[in-house]
């Protein structure tokens, strides 16, 4: 299924980059598919998704309690945990445990494994489909006989617009 966020996703350092268009994408993609899962996208878990796509840096779950208690009066850590734990459940966003944080996912209109690049400067993320490199790992987990239960590669180094801004600078 080619979701809305997935069909016009420019990659986040493009000047083609429309990141509001990105955001009212990934959000209108999430309330598609909560209705046909019969789940409930609650105004909490809507505003936290909002939080976390405001942009493509990975976010800490205690800064999205910082910004939602100022919309939601009484918000404690654990309503910010159940939140994110039912948006990773319905794959609205992923995991970033290098970081201990949460990013947008840009295909959740189905289940797949996932690149993450992470740059160190900015720490914007990006999520990469990287279908071969997962295929490469998949023969060889099976060759291995082990029984995977998630896959995640997490690539830290510098994204396209810092090694730019680098250059400028040399």
């Amino acid at each position: 299924m080619n979701t809305p966020v997935e069909a016009s996703h420019k990659h986040p350092h493009s000047s083609e980059h429309d990141h509001q268009k990105c955001v009212s994408e990934a959000l209108d993609t999430a309330e598609h598919l909560c209705v046909v899962r019969g789940v409930q996208l609650t105004p909490i878990r809507h505003q936290v998704l909002e939080l976390i796509w405001d942009s493509h840096k990975a976010v800490k779950a205690y800064e999205l309690l910082d910004r939602i208690k100022p919309l939601k009066d009484g918000a404690k850590p654990a309503t910010i945990y159940r939140a994110l734990d039912f948006l990773i459940e319905q794959g609205l966003i992923h995991r970033v445990e290098s970081l201990n944080a949460f990013v947008g996912c840009s295909s959740s209109g189905h289940q797949h494994e996932q690149l993450l690049l992470i740059c160190k400067h900015c720490n914007e993320v990006e999520e990469r489909p990287a279908t071969e490199v997962m295929q490469a790992l998949s023969q060889e987990l099976e060759r291995a006989g082990f029984v995977v239960h998630s896959k995640a590669i997490e690539v830290r180094g510098i994204c396209v617009k810092c090694a730019a801004q680098h250059d400028d600078q040399d």
